[in-house]
């Protein structure tokens, strides 16, 4: 692995010693001058007989403390009248010589490419030190940051990277765990992303996340050349960018306005399998998403950009008529009226009295409200669906109370934060992209279990010495472990634990909802479902040879007088809060 460069820490140097040269030459040249000077100057004895000159070690004394102006006096005897004279030159000379110096170095201080050089070299020196799994998030807009929250919810390092300084500084005042290394860079250019670590051996992936595509290939490009096999999980907003070959050949892309087009689509046609998938890729801890259940039939789309095209053919394809509002792409194909949408003569012409749904998908969040209020007077039942491009009018959206809500930073933040926790998720929705709405619903119910009322967390967990020591060993020793012995309470056997096993992958073979007979084998990878408690009680019973001996006998083992002691208070509080909860 190619060590991380250094070129930062050298720059400083190189710039240090380049405006310095003159001034720190004329200052060792003047005291040179000085202390010879003075050392060939002529002196005189206690008695006033002239003497020879006080010497090079006595002089260079004398110019150093008379230089500096600390001042001791004439030492080591009286001055003779050359001396003084010499010295009230040498006194001249040398305050002069360094507050030039003085100056210069203030001066460079001040200076632009010095303050960056500096700033390049702590950021360098951070990600050095930085000896940890750690993404870099190239553009932390919306999306960058909510991804940044959500790396920092999962406690996992991340490195930052914008053009834009304001956001750099914004960024440094979230209320995150750590504090993310940051650079004010362009992340397209190749010594950006080396200089943030992109050749380091702890740096786990990058995302693009600009708001220019151009600039999100060339973070692609860039590295898969210098990191090859290195995931990179890009933003695009472009329809016709090809994913599957190039720059993002490989990689997880996600469009925004594409994907909310194939969710709409998908509450339209499966509203149970769209609200599963909402819980399966939200943030864990966030209310569970409401269900939604967009009617078919007549549909108004305001706006026809890249938004609006996706928008369209998706709900054509599942069966609805669509009549598009537009003004600036009137007379392209595939618009029918032209306007905005935010008055009542468009929507009427659209037809809204006997339409079910309009989408206003403009790039103004104050326009597509604006619709959204026109369109509510006129049918106060039509289902409405917003584009809410900004996070900061989220008061105003929560305030009109719509039906759905598309938030492309949310989109994209909550399908890169997936991949990055849960591999085996993309596997999973795969596997299950044909299930009936009756399954998709009673996966939804017990999901919303897991969690007390709030999104459940996801984890994947291998059977291998690293992950699930005590699983692997009894397998070894021939003693089954099976699904049913995961799901169950490290300090209670007789209580459930508040996780699900969503699936087992087996080399190219796996089996979805597991049934807890189903035993487990070396090298099994597992998605898991839950609370976060329940995930740090998993870690007791596949790691820990007593716990997993008593989930799966229901009898204790010996493991030593304050594993015994814990295990005793843990299942005395458990029986004091039932009680306490019965009364």
């Amino acid at each position: 692995m190619t060590s991380i460069p250094r070129g930062t820490i050298n720059n400083v140097t190189y710039l240090f010693l380049r405006r310095m040269r003159l001034p720190l030459g004329l200052v060792i040249l003047l005291y040179t001058v000085s202390v010879f000077g003075l050392a060939l100057m002529p002196g005189v004895n206690d008695a006033g007989h002239p003497t020879e000159g006080m010497g090079l070690f006595n002089a260079f004394y004398v110019i150093s403390y008379t230089a500096t102006t600390i001042g001791f006096g004439e030492l080591p005897h009286p001055y003779s009248t050359a001396q003084r004279m010499w010295m009230t030159v040498s006194i001249y000379l040398t305050v002069t010589g360094w507050s030039y110096a003085v100056v210069t170095v203030v001066g460079l201080l001040q200076e632009p490419v010095f303050q960056n050089a500096l700033r390049h070299g702590r950021h360098a020196r951070r990600i050095r030190n930085l000896r940890e799994p750690f993404y870099i998030v190239c553009g932390v807009g919306e999306t960058g940051t909510l991804v940044c929250h959500g790396l920092d919810r999962l406690r996992t390092r991340f490195v930052v990277i914008d053009a834009d300084s304001d956001r750099i500084e914004q960024i440094k005042l979230e209320n995150f765990l750590y504090d993310p290394p940051s650079e004010v860079a362009d992340a397209s250019q190749p010594a950006t992303l080396t200089g943030s670590g992109l050749l380091s051996p702890y740096c786990r992936g990058v995302m693009a996340l600009t708001v220019d595509d151009a600039t999100n290939r060339a973070i692609a490009v860039s590295a898969r050349l210098l990191r090859p096999g290195l995931p990179v999980m890009a933003r695009v907003g472009d329809a016709d960018t090809d994913h599957s070959r190039g720059a993002f050949g490989g990689d997880m892309v996600t469009n925004p306005f594409e994907r909310f087009s194939t969710f709409l689509a998908l509450a339209v046609a499966r509203p149970e399998r769209y609200r599963m998938g909402q819980i399966l890729t939200g943030f864990p801890g966030d209310d569970l998403p409401e269900p939604h259940h967009p009617p078919r039939g007549h549909w108004i789309m305001c706006g026809y950009g890249r938004f609006g095209h996706g928008v369209r053919e998706a709900l054509t394809k599942a069966g609805n008529e669509v009549t598009v509002i537009d003004r600036m792409h009137y007379g392209e194909e595939g618009v029918d009226i032209k306007g905005t949408g935010t008055d009542s003569a468009s929507l009427i012409k659209a037809g809204i009295e006997h339409a079910v749904g309009i989408v206003a998908g403009n790039a103004s969040d104050l326009k597509n409200l604006a619709i959204a209020l026109v369109a509510r007077d006129l049918k106060p039942d039509i289902f409405i669906v917003t584009r809410q491009n900004q996070m900061s009018n989220t008061t105003l959206f929560d305030a009109f109370e719509d039906d759905l809500c598309m938030q492309p930073s949310r989109i994209v933040a909550r399908e890169f934060l997936a991949l990055i926790t849960t591999p085996l998720l993309a596997r999973f929705r795969h596997e299950i992209r044909g299930a009936s709405e009756r399954w998709s619903a009673e996966l939804t119910e017990a999901l919303s279990f897991l969690n007390g009322g709030y999104v459940p967390e996801l984890w994947g967990v291998t059977i291998n010495d690293e992950q699930a020591a005590a699983v692997v060993d009894a397998i070894r020793h021939e003693q089954w472990v099976n699904i049913g012995h995961l799901l169950v309470d490290p300090y209670d056997a007789h209580r459930p634990a508040n996780a699900l096993v969503l699936m087992v992958a087996r080399g190219e073979g796996g089996e979805i909802l597991p049934t807890t007979g189903y035993q487990l084998e070396i090298g099994d990878q597992l998605l898991i479902a839950g609370s976060r408690d329940a995930a740090r009680r998993l870690q007791l019973t596949l790691n820990n040879p007593n716990v997993l001996f008593y989930v799966r006998t229901g009898r204790e083992r010996g493991g030593g007088w304050v594993w015994n002691q814990m295990r005793s208070l843990k299942r005395w509080w458990i029986k004091s809060r039932q009680r306490h909860i019965e009364h």
